[in-house]
């Protein structure tokens, strides 16, 4: 059975239990499917990128019907940190709901509209109007050149800098090492693993460390960083309790000598 996120931030937990450890958030819109239904309260999910754990139904919507068309149809995300969706295109307009980067969207009557304004459908099936310079569509698969797509993943990891770390989160509430990789490639068409190592099946290939370029990731024992060039590197550090950029050379005033001494990888998404 498919589903669609409703709410802000659905919590992916590593048991059916609100106290157990979070592992992921899957943000407004975002369609999965449940793999197991445990009890009344909870169902074990598969993410779109194929990441598993168990979330609490209140914050989805179950239709098969509905989740095939949203997928269809929903072909914007929100690019603002944070952006209240309006009753009405105006400023004053009461909130409907307010949604975090990443979240997706239905964007309807986009150029029909107010330059300020764009009309967007929610997961309900309501109206409501979001600054149009807060949405982006959705990047179609092989429509950018290599080094389009490592630039692009470079300005989307750094427009979470200073977001605090939250263990398991992915987004500008707190966002966690891998959370915030992920994320870098999300939201520019590609779907990596979503946990710091490389994993078989997923589109991160291991490269030398002499090769590496913008964009590439730097993965270290049980963390993982995107790098951004001249041997700096921007990472959710749980040392530094925040997104932050550090560096590989030991001259640099931002240079980390255990995460410098200690990687065990790096991957690319480009041969």
């Amino acid at each position: 059975m498919n589903a669609i996120v409703k709410s802000m931030i659905a919590n992916l937990h590593a048991k059916a239990d609100e106290a157990s450890e979070l592992v992921d958030e899957v943000l407004y819109g975002m369609t999965v499917e449940i793999m197991e239904d445990i009890d009344e309260n909870w169902a074990r999910i598969q993410t779109g990128y194929r990441y598993e754990g168990y979330c609490q139904k209140a914050k989805l919507i179950v239709d098969k019907t509905k989740t095939d068309t949203w997928r269809q149809e929903a072909n914007h995300f929100i690019n603002q940190s944070f952006a209240d969706v309006l009753q009405q295109p105006r400023i004053q307009s009461a909130k409907m709901i307010t949604l975090v980067k990443g979240s997706i969207i239905c964007s309807i009557t986009i150029d029909k509209l107010d330059p300020e304004w764009a009309a967007v459908q929610l997961v309900s099936g309501e109206t409501g109007y979001v600054r149009r310079q807060w949405l982006q569509e959705q990047i179609p698969e092989n429509s950018l050149t290599e080094q389009q797509i490592r630039e692009n993943v470079v300005q989307t990891a750094l427009s979470y800098l200073a977001a605090p770390y939250r263990w398991g989160g992915k987004s500008p509430l707190g966002i966690d090492c891998s959370g915030l990789c992920s994320m870098a490639y999300m939201l520019n068409g590609v779907y990596i693993y979503r946990d710091a190592k490389i994993v078989e099946g997923f589109p991160i290939k291991e490269i030398s460390l002499g090769n590496i370029q913008k964009g590439d990731l730097i993965y270290f024992p049980g963390h993982i960083a995107l790098y951004i060039g001249e041997l700096l590197y921007v990472h959710s550090s749980l040392g530094g309790n925040e997104v932050n950029i550090n560096s590989l050379d030991e001259q640099h005033q931002h240079y980390r000598k255990d995460l410098a001494n200690s990687v065990t990888a790096v991957g690319s998404l480009f041969k």
